[in-house]
């Protein structure tokens, strides 16, 4: 997914690289700081979350608002209207989020609910600003509670033996959280983004008979990666 987001990149700056060799060779006269040229910066990265995040929804969010403040930009909308709109646009926004959860992850969420009541150990690590380097090296994994907040956790259990489905909670308010996991697992993830976001970082593909990792994320101004 990392390549991918490097692609779209990549062809953005080809783009605008030959339109200015071309302007200079007197080739073409396209003026690339067009009005509302500022909000690629929304469009392009909301585009790139929509194929690389896990979570779609909030990426989704975004990619509707810089395409409306382009519009208003060019003229085609009124910046009134968006005025005007903005509170019915947050309810759709929290009705959309609300479906989603509900419809799209209802069998995760009971998932995550069994195993989290039949859970044998609980660990538990918390930084506030601050930082921690967990590696729980060849020990039995279980699941854990991840809370970072104007910090950052990194937790490593490539090592460690997953014998059973578990759940890892995490949290990442004004911070950020790195989960490290082994190849020969599944990945599920219920994440809950607000102005942060959830992405799976790993190349692994789902394979019957393996145990799951069910990743269960809350992101405020934050970060969960998955590696």
């Amino acid at each position: 997914m990392k390549k991918i987001g490097n692609i779209i990149w990549g062809i953005v700056l080809i783009v605008i690289g030959t339109i200015i060799a071309l302007n200079a060779l007197e080739i073409t006269d396209i003026n690339i700081f067009f009005k509302g040229w500022w909000t690629l910066f929304i469009i392009i990265p909301s585009l790139i979350g929509l194929i690389k995040n896990s979570d779609k929804v909030w990426s989704l969010i975004f990619l509707i608002i810089g395409i409306i403040l382009l519009l208003a930009a060019q003229g085609i909308l009124s910046y009134t209207i968006i005025y005007k709109l903005v509170f019915p646009l947050i309810l759709v926004i929290i009705g959309i989020n609300l479906i989603y959860k509900e419809v799209f992850t209802k069998k995760i969420n009971e998932n995550i609910k069994k195993i989290n009541a039949e859970k044998k150990t609980d660990n538990e690590y918390c930084t506030t600003f601050g930082s921690q380097n967990i590696n729980l090296g060849d020990q039995e994994f279980y699941g854990a509670s991840i809370d970072a907040i104007f910090g950052s956790i990194d937790l490593d259990i490539r090592n460690s033996t997953i014998s059973g489905d578990c759940v890892i909670s995490a949290s990442a308010i004004f911070g950020e959280v790195d989960i490290f996991i082994p190849q020969n697992v599944n990945i599920k993830i219920k994440a809950t983004p607000i102005f942060g976001g959830t992405s799976n970082k790993t190349n692994i593909q789902y394979k019957d008979n393996l145990p799951t990792i069910y990743i269960n994320s809350f992101c405020l101004f934050g970060g969960v990666k998955i590696k």
